[in-house]
């Protein structure tokens, strides 16, 4: 399991994720914030720190944000 950030992130990008997040998988792009996958340790930490609820555990993202499992793996993955 890890945890993903979807679409209400989109131009938003508060980044309270970021300050608790213990191993700083999250990472901001041009108009969101992701998780990288191979990074994050499962913690939830950040889940309930983001103010538009942007970020779901992978296995209960809803359907429609099912997309953004692959959109912050690929983002996470080009900016390194």
């Amino acid at each position: 399991m890890t945890y993903v950030i979807a679409e209400p992130c989109i131009d938003v990008k508060d980044k309270t994720c970021i300050d608790v997040c213990p191993v700083d998988c999250i990472h901001e792009t041009e108009r969101q914030l992701v998780i990288d996958p191979e990074e994050c340790i499962d913690c939830g930490a950040c889940e309930p720190e983001c103010p538009v609820e942007a970020i779901f555990p992978d296995e209960a993202l809803p359907e429609r944000w099912m997309p953004f499992i692959r959109i912050n793996a690929e983002l996470a993955a080009a900016r390194a």
